[in-house]
Parts: C-alpha cells; sequence; structure tokens
C-alpha cells in the first residue's frame, strides 16, 4: 500500500524526525511504500493564494502532486509538535492548500457550502504522532485536547476516513534517551497494527 507521511519540523535533529524515520522504516519492513514529505526541508509555501480557493482552480505543479498523492493514498501519517496547541503553521498551510475540495472532501449537490461535507479520501486509516513540553494531566485540564479535534473531528473524519489514532509523546524536552526509545517502540507498535504487513 501506498501511505503518505507528513512531517513538519524545522529542526532535522528533532524527536519528531525520529519518529518519522521510524514510521517510514516500519511501513518498508511491512511492505508498503511511504511517500514522504519533510515540509520544511522541501521549503513548501503555505499561503493560500485568493486564486486557489474555488474547487476548479488550475493549481501549481507541486500543490497538485500533493493532492494527488493524498487522493490516492491508501493511508495516512501525520508528524508534528504540538505549538500552543495548533499544528505548526506551515503543516495548517499545508491542509488549507492540499485537504480542498474535490479532492479530500466535497458538498452534496444543492448544498451551498454551509452543509457537512462527504469525504473523498480513499485511506481509510490515519495515524498522527505529536510532541508535546506540557505534563499530560496539565495539558488535558487546562486546555482539553485541541489537536484530537483538529485532527479525528475537523479533518479526518469529514474526510471520509473511518479509523483514526493519535499519540502524543511528552514531556520531549526532558525526557531520557531511554523514554525516547520506548516512544519510538510505541510507534512501530501502532504502525504494525494499522499497517500491517501484507499477507
Amino acid at each position: 500500500m501506498d501511505i503518505l507521511v507528513i512531517l513538519a519540523h524545522p529542526d532535522e535533529s528533532s524527536f519528531n524526525h525520529a519518529i518519522a524515520e521510524q514510521a517510514c522504516e516500519t511501513l518498508k519492513a511491512n511492505g508498503h511504500t511511504p511517500i514522504f514529505h519533510d515540509l520544511y526541508k522541501e521549503d513548501f509555501d503555505p499561503r493560500l493564494p485568493g486564486q486557489e480557493i474555488a474547487r476548479n482552480a488550475e493549481l501549481p505543479t507541486e500543490i497538485a502532486k500533493h493532492c494527488e498523492e493524498i487522493a490516492n493514498a491508501d493511508g495516512i501519517v501525520i508528524v508534528h509538535p504540538n505549538w500552543w496547541g495548533m499544528p505548526p503553521a506551515l503543516l495548517k498551510g499545508w491542509i488549507d492548500r492540499v485537504i480542498r475540495p474535490g479532492i479530500a472532501y466535497e458538498f452534496i449537490e444543492g448544498d451551498g457550502g454551509e452543509g457537512v461535507p462527504s469525504g473523498l479520501l480513499k485511506a481509510d486509516k490515519a495515524l498522527v504522532f505529536n510532541t508535546s513540553n506540557t505534563e499530560k494531566e496539565r495539558e488535558q485540564k487546562a486546555f482539553g485536547d485541541p489537536l484530537e479535534r483538529i485532527w479525528k473531528d475537523c479533518i479526518f473524519n469529514l474526510c471520509g476516513v473511518p479509523e483514526f489514532h493519535r499519540s502524543m509523546f511528552g514531556v520531549v524536552v526532558t525526557s531520557s534517551q531511554e523514554e525516547r526509545q520506548q516512544w519510538l517502540r510505541e510507534v512501530k507498535e501502532k504502525v504494525d497494527e494499522y499497517f500491517p504487513a501484507d499477507s
């Protein structure tokens, strides 16, 4: 299967990069093909021009390629840090430009855009791996879980991806090497669970 893997972290030595590498290695070991994008390394332009908003807009080659990849992917893996309860701005721009009408969702005939969209994505499973520097208990008590709502309810559910799992690893800044190795084992286990070896 073709699995789209999107990484959004500017530091190439970050634990996010280690997570993405572990995910890709596990996918390959299971016989899948990871379609990997490091958005910062590729200098992805997150700015959505007005002329791209229309469903039938003519898209730049790079954006059209991203749209084709997500439309045809059998599964999706997203890796990013939790910054202010949100994805990095670069990743939000990728969402704006790539998870677009006619590619990821559509509105039913007669709907002026005010209703609930119908999902179009082929992928039936999505994994999101996040890192955080806030204790889980404090995060939940003070903020709830905005990233869960964003990815599960506001994006993948509306785009027709029925199976979803998100893991949050932290506190990263004070974590030990042993903790990070355990977290990478958890990444492997989740990828194995959701994208097992082809039978």
